[in-house]
């Protein structure tokens, strides 16, 4: 997720957005000679009126076709060259928006030459104020230091340190180093060590972007920083070894020649989908409690404190989106309610109790879960969230991208990788690695129907049972 940082930089979009409209309705009106006797087989006024359709036409093509090419996604680290290929890329691509109003209106006798020069004089007016817009903002940046970001690097790598080198002597990408970090001897060239970022962070609250050498970080600093990052609506970006291949799950952008990993922003994560996703999961969780926990659980309070002493709910800390820590619960199925790390439940193991057994094998003893989807905490589906004491043992054996990736949607009661068979104990690597395998698959090719897909064969596996159920 990418927060949008500054005062008052962020209107620039909108009013180019603007703009570019009120450019080409503009040159519409003057350039193209509509005849306003035609069209006599629509009934509206609207359509009977040519301007007023080619306005309507023109804006949702324009918002359409921007969309899909990014064309307002310029950045400070954006080079000239690029948006001049953006650039290029909407003419194309408006050209045909154009040229198919006038084929799909046969009656509109406008000639070729004609719609061209509208073409040109459109986006050279387009081209030249979103150039002047860019050289504006690198002046502002580089004369009156303004419109900056500031920034700390973690690590000590060459990219690192050429990143360094880029803010500054680059001046007009408005990045203001306030420390550098990392564990070495050359004490003199740092602000401090990785531990002391965190004390800096949490005394300097006005620190915009954090740029981490993600190879010289342990799985629990990651955390640490993602944590920070999404608590206090800072951008947290990656640099990776330069001789290690860019993985497609995260964002690579390039500052000069310099590639730098964001966290991607996944389908499930789009505004549109979060709702439906969410409201999904309100709707879906509601039933559950109201028709299954509402008798399931007196009924398992009588059965699990006949059998042993302690709570009917059994709570532990899991790591959640973006790493954050929430109370995870489920009906309690062993003697001990202590959680020891190191300590998953293996087959026959001597610390379930009868009912616990029964409730595991089902999953049933998952359910409470839905309180947590309730809260905000979990989705019904997505990956499910391991324990504390597990989170850095696993990112030693996973790609540490791929492992940072998993935690960028919210973890769910039920997954693909559960109904795949990797679920409970993890016996050996590939367990793991499969696990994540999956897990990313669905966050990649996340759909409501993929959700509800996985909803019944959950469904299906408490009643069959499975194999890594115990």
């Amino acid at each position: 997720m990418e927060f949008k940082r500054g005062r008052y930089s962020w209107l620039l979009r909108p009013f180019l957005v603007l703009f570019d409209i009120f450019v080409i309705n503009l040159f519409a009106f003057y350039i193209f000679n509509f005849n306003e006797e035609n069209l006599y087989f629509f009934s509206s006024a609207l359509l009977n009126n040519k301007h007023l359709l080619y306005i309507f036409y023109s804006t949702i093509a324009w918002l359409m076709s921007t969309s899909l090419i990014n064309f307002y996604r310029v950045y400070r680290y954006t080079s000239v060259l690029n948006i001049i290929s953006l650039l290029i890329k909407q003419f194309f691509v408006f050209a045909i928006i154009v040229f198919a109003f006038i084929g799909i209106f046969r009656s509109i006798d406008i000639q070729a030459f004609t719609t061209l020069k509208y073409l040109i004089y459109s986006f050279a007016c387009i081209a030249f104020i979103k150039l002047i817009s860019f050289y504006v903002l690198k002046s502002f940046r580089s004369y009156l230091n303004g419109n900056v970001r500031r920034v700390i690097i973690v690590g000590k790598s060459e990219g690192a340190l050429e990143l360094k080198q880029l803010f500054e002597i680059k001046k007009e990408l408005g990045y203001q180093l306030k420390g550098m970090f990392a564990n070495t001897k050359n004490e003199n060239e740092f602000t401090g060590n990785i531990e002391d970022s965190f004390q800096f962070l949490n005394e300097n609250s006005g620190i915009d972007e954090i740029y981490c050498s993600i190879d010289e970080l342990t799985e629990n600093q990651v955390n640490k920083y993602v944590k920070y990052a999404n608590l206090h609506h800072c951008n947290i970006k990656f640099i990776p070894k330069t001789n290690k291949l860019i993985t497609k799950r995260l964002k690579t952008d390039y500052y000069n020649y310099l590639p730098v990993l964001s966290m991607q922003e996944v389908a499930l994560n789009n505004s549109f989908n979060k709702l439906v996703k969410r409201t999904f999961d309100v709707l879906f969780s509601l039933f559950v409690i109201v028709f299954i926990l509402s008798w399931l659980t007196p009924l398992l309070f009588i059965l699990i404190k006949l059998e042993s002493k302690g709570p009917l709910f059994y709570k532990h800390k899991r790591n959640g989106i973006n790493y954050k820590e929430f109370d995870c619960y489920k009906f309690r199925s062993l003697r001990e309610t202590k959680e020891v790390k190191g300590t998953y439940v293996t087959q026959d193991d001597n610390r379930l109790t009868t009912i616990g057994k029964f409730l595991r094998k089902t999953s049933i003893d998952e359910i409470p879960q839905f309180y947590n989807v309730l809260k905000g905490d979990m989705s019904v589906v997505g990956p499910r969230p391991h324990m504390l004491s597990y989170t850095e043992d696993y990112s030693k054996k996973i790609d540490k991208y791929n492992f940072i990736f998993r935690h960028n949607v919210k973890p769910g009661v039920t997954g693909l990788a559960q109904i795949k068979g990797y679920r409970g104990e993890v016996k050996n690597d590939e367990d793991i690695i499969n696990r994540v395998k999956y897990d990313n698959f669905y966050i990649e090719n996340w759909s409501l129907v993929l959700d509800l897909k996985i909803i019944f064969q959950t469904t299906i596996n408490i009643f069959k049972g499975q194999k890594q159920a115990y």
